[in-house]
């Protein structure tokens, strides 16, 4: 054998493992707050007005959740948080400002695999929390009408409980930020030479958005370098005239709640008698 095809050898051989290693531990990469690398997570503790609630799945997972019951007549905003952060910093978000001097409640959870969370993290997993939290909601606070709201990670939960809900549950509508067309593009940006056929979840929210029922806010900031403003725009391109797409200043992060103001006297709750206002564009 030459020293070439033992070079060649090596180095299919390493790339082999590489790529093997990759798909047994990508969820690892893809949700890393359940593997005790999250960044961002902010303090734990229940913020004040809310109380600590479990939640039990349909596959018998229990899930750690914070939870404000709304002033009757109003909304509930179900929040879900981003791959590598915790449910504290919504569920404090809106607890105040604006969503409480609106009345709003709000439930915020820990995914599965997250801590106070049992069970590991997957798409589908993800999905059936998502659910879970709805029912809890309904269970709760049964004549509230519900805003879906995700930041990251969390709009791709979202977009995906509100097209599972779309059918049966009248819901107020999306409030995404930062959200992502797909976990594949996005992968595929990142990094180019990946195969993305390895991908065990692939979170297709260019595939779901157009069945969501109701309006759609996305609000993306213009620097974030975790996910490119282009998704937020083409997210919304996708979800057709019920969509406002607002780019605001700021990166993955600091552009969370620019835009509470606007979402709240968007998707506030209003009389059945009342006609529901169309999204300005």
């Amino acid at each position: 054998m030459t020293l070439l095809r033992v070079i060649l050898f090596l180095a299919l051989g390493l790339t082999a493992s590489a790529l093997g290693a990759l798909f047994l531990f990508q969820r690892h990469l893809i949700y890393p707050g359940a593997f005790g690398a999250g960044f961002g997570g902010g303090e734990r503790g229940v913020p004040a007005g809310t109380e600590a609630v479990t939640l039990i799945t349909a596959d018998g997972h229990r899930l750690y959740g914070l939870w404000r019951a709304p002033e009757p007549g109003h909304g509930v905003v179900l929040t879900f948080h981003g791959n590598g952060s915790l449910p504290e910093p919504h569920a404090e978000r809106f607890s105040n400002g604006v969503w409480r001097a609106a009345g709003w409640g709000t439930l915020a959870i820990a995914y599965r695999g997250y801590p106070g969370s049992t069970g590991s993290p997957s798409e589908a997993g993800l999905i059936e929390d998502g659910l879970a939290a709805y029912r809890f909601v309904r269970d709760r606070a049964p004549d509230a009408r519900i805003l879906l709201h995700g930041h990251s990670m969390g709009a791709a939960v979202a977009v995906a409980v509100a097209v599972a809900v779309a059918a049966r549950e009248p819901h107020l509508g999306l409030y995404l930020e930062a959200p992502f067309v797909s976990l594949t593009r996005l992968v595929g940006e990142h990094f180019p030479l990946l195969p993305r056929l390895l991908l065990r979840d692939t979170w297709r929210s260019d595939r779901r958005i157009g069945e969501a029922a109701g309006r759609i806010l996305i609000v993306h900031g213009t620097g974030d370098p975790v996910i490119p403003v282009a998704h937020g725009r083409d997210l919304a391109a996708l979800a057709g005239t019920r969509a406002r797409f607002v780019a605001v200043p700021g990166d993955h992060v600091s552009l969370l709640g620019q835009r509470d103001a606007e979402a709240e006297a968007t998707f506030r709750p209003v009389r059945s008698a009342e006609p529901i206002p169309t999204l300005p564009r």
